[in-house]
Formats: structure tokens, C-alpha cells, sequence
């Protein structure tokens, strides 16, 4: 009898003593920086926060036996408090990886900051093409979508419709340069022409001189080269001046389905966009959102499901290669294909491009809607390898050619 009790007793004191040295480790954080106020809020920010947890909890809540701890941080959309967040999170606060970084210019920032200590960072809500071209980096990730995939898939369709000569109203930063520049290639590139265009301040609450000299233009397509509130903003003044009623059509070149939704169906009915996910795409997708609607009583937006997927890849490689090396963990997340609720046959080029389909929607009219959130019709899934920039055409100094 004292033996048996001896021996429970010892398998007693070894679970404990196992237990304690997994608490003694410290936890793995990942950190976000975010706009968690701003005119980007809705597109990342809470939500995104939100979907790097519901990543963490669905991996089981650690890895290596560190627990794993969510950061998150608002970068007020200002690039030099984005590289002092990075700065601080990687100096400081211990984080292994950095995630979303919503806006091009914070990511930039961001960017650089992570490059220089050889750590990983994920990019979902940002879209300049030069995070996976000049900006590349060995650790760095650009997730979800970027300009060049936005204008190439919605510039060629709307060329294709007839819709050959253009006008943009562009937001005067990194994103909306790039984005105007990607779109006026694909323009030209299928025989279009560009009219002209005008740029104005990130966070623009009146568009009327814009929008006036964008009909006085004549041009079949005003291209918003812009995104968020910008782009929500917009939309709703162009359908005050009477700008669709009068002939001329609206292309948001970067739209989210939050973005739609609070410009509402009567207005953006018709439109054409690009997105990378869509809640209502199949069963897998419907029932990730229910779960994400659950807490946030709103749908995700390709932003926050991209998040959702980059930080359960990351974490699945850390998990695989046994360490939190950046080398080590990045050679398995290139290797390895991503197959989640965000991207089927996902891959991470060497430019750090991570490549999967992208789907051009129409916005549906108020009769079609069965409800709030069903906003789009499907038109065309356009694989990653036509969607996004080839290979060969990176400038990325990683790329081997």
C-alpha cells in the first residue's frame, strides 16, 4: 500500500514539477499595430485584434510550452508611432512576431523597423506593392492583398465592360499612389485611357472639389485610388452631386464589405470590386463568420480573416520547427501551403508575396439583398497566379533572376 501510495505520489510531484516549468517560461507574444479609431477601424482594428485571438485560442492557447499572448496597439495612422510601437514591442516588450499593421505607411515604417532586427512581420491590412517588392524583406510577409492585384483584377474588368477612360480620386500617401499607378498601367495595358486625376488628404471629409473636377473630366470610370472612410465618404458625395445619375460610374479600388455596408445597398448598388474573402463564399467561410459575428456583431472583412490565418500559419511553423527562429520558422511557412478559411493552396513566394485567388464582386441591388451583410454577387475567381505581380517582374533584391 505505501508503495502504490509512493508511486502516485511521485507521478503527483512530476506533473506539478513539469507544470511549473512549463509556467516558468515566458509566453510568446505576437503584436499587433492596428487603427483601432480611425478611419480604418472598421476594416482591421478591434476586429483584427479579435481574429489573432480566435488564431491563438484555436491553436490551443500555446506552443512549445509558452503560453501564447495577443498585443495589440493604435498606431493613429501616423508612420514614425507605428516604427516606435515596432520599435518597442521588439526592444522591449519581448515580441517574437508582428502582425496586420493596417495602412501603408505604418506598415513601411513598421517595417523597417522588424527588418533591421531580423523578426518577423505579417502585413494584412496594408496594400502598397512595395512591401513585396523594394520594401521586402528575408521575415516579411504581405498577406492579404496589394494595389496591383486590386487594379488588375478590377481595372481589366471594368476596361472589358466598355468602361475605357478614366479619372482618379487618390489618397496622397504610399497606398493610394501605388494604387492609382497599378491601376493606370492595367488602363493603358488593355487599351484605356487616363483622363487625369487629383489627390487628396488621408481622412478627407469633403470631396466636392474633387468630385467636380472628376465630372467635369467626362471620363466612364472615376477609380477611387483610396480606402476606409475615404473611400466611404466618397462614394456618398458622388451620389449627392448626382455623379452616377449622370452617367459617369464609381471603381473602389480597395472596398470592403463594412465599407458597403455603411454606404448601404440603394447607393452602392452596381458597383465592381475585388476582395480577397467574402463571408458568404461557402459553409467553411459562413461558419468562421458566424463565430467572429459572435463578438464582434459584425461580418469579417479579408483583412481580419487574413490576420486570422497569418498568425495560425506562424504559429503552426513555430510548432514544427520547435523554436521561434526567424530563419527556422520562415522556411516552414514558405514550405508549407495554407489551407484555412482564408486561402485554399496559399504559398509564400520568396519575395515574401504570399499568393492565393482573389474574387472580383458586384454589389448587389436592394432587391437582390436577403438581408443585411448579403452584398455581393460573384462574377469571377481569378487564381493568384493572374492576380497578383509575377515573379519575374518583382523588384524585390530577394528574388533570384
Amino acid at each position: 500500500m505505501k508503495r502504490v501510495f509512493a508511486g502516485v505520489l511521485a507521478t503527483m510531484l512530476a506533473a506539478a514539477a513539469s507544470a511549473a516549468m512549463a509556467q516558468s517560461k515566458p509566453p510568446l507574444k505576437l503584436g499587433g499595430i492596428l487603427d483601432m479609431s480611425g478611419l480604418y477601424a472598421d476594416i482591421t482594428g478591434p476586429g483584427s485584434e479579435t481574429a489573432a485571438k480566435m488564431a491563438a485560442e484555436d491553436f490551443g492557447g500555446e506552443v512549445l510550452g509558452r503560453k501564447i499572448e495577443i498585443l495589440a496597439a493604435d498606431h493613429l495612422n501616423k508612420a514614425d508611432l507605428a516604427a516606435n510601437i515596432a520599435r518597442d514591442m521588439l526592444d522591449n516588450q519581448g515580441v517574437e512576431m508582428i502582425w496586420d499593421v493596417a495602412a501603408s505607411a505604418t506598415a513601411l515604417a513598421a517595417g523597417e523597423i522588424a527588418k533591421a532586427r531580423n523578426k518577423i512581420i505579417m502585413f494584412s491590412g496594408p496594400g502598397s506593392i512595395r512591401l513585396s517588392n523594394e520594401a521586402c524583406g528575408p521575415y516579411t510577409v504581405h498577406y492579404v492583398f496589394d494595389t496591383f492585384a486590386q487594379a488588375n483584377v478590377t481595372g481589366l474588368a471594368a476596361v472589358k465592360q466598355g468602361l475605357d477612360t478614366w479619372f482618379f480620386l487618390t489618397a496622397d500617401y504610399a497606398f493610394g499612389q501605388d494604387l492609382e499607378k497599378d491601376t493606370t498601367n492595367v488602363v493603358r495595358k488593355a487599351g484605356g485611357k487616363v483622363l487625369g486625376g487629383v489627390r487628396h488628404p488621408l481622412n478627407t471629409s469633403d470631396f466636392s472639389s474633387y468630385l467636380l473636377q472628376a465630372q467635369s473630366s467626362k471620363a466612364k470610370v472615376i477609380g477611387l485610388a483610396n480606402a476606409g472612410g475615404d473611400t466611404i465618404n466618397a462614394i456618398k458625395q458622388a451620389a449627392e452631386f448626382g455623379v452616377m445619375k449622370g452617367g459617369q460610374k464609381l471603381s473602389p479600388l480597395l472596398a470592403f464589405v463594412t465599407d458597403i455596408d455603411s454606404v448601404g445597398l440603394e447607393t452602392a448598388q452596381g458597383l465592381l470590386l475585388t476582395e480577397a474573402f467574402y463571408w458568404d463564399l461557402n459553409d467553411e467561410t459562413r461558419a468562421f463568420s458566424k463565430r467572429f459575428m459572435d463578438r464582434m456583431k459584425r461580418v469579417p472583412t479579408g483583412a481580419q480573416v487574413g490576420v486570422y490565418s497569418s498568425v495560425l500559419h506562424y504559429l503552426k511553423a513555430v510548432k514544427a520547427a520547435g523554436t521561434t527562429d526567424s530563419a527556422a520558422v520562415m522556411k516552414i511557412m514558405k514550405d508549407t501551403p495554407i489551407n484555412d478559411v482564408f486561402a485554399k493552396n496559399g504559398r509564400i513566394r520568396e519575395d515574401g508575396r504570399m499568393v492565393h485567388d482573389m474574387y472580383l464582386f458586384e454589389v448587389k441591388k436592394p432587391s437582390e439583398s436577403k438581408g443585411r451583410w448579403d452584398d455581393y454577387k460573384l462574377l469571377a475567381t481569378v487564381p493568384g497566379n493572374e492576380a497578383f505581380q509575377s515573379l519575374e517582374l518583382s523588384r524585390c533584391p530577394l528574388v533570384k533572376k
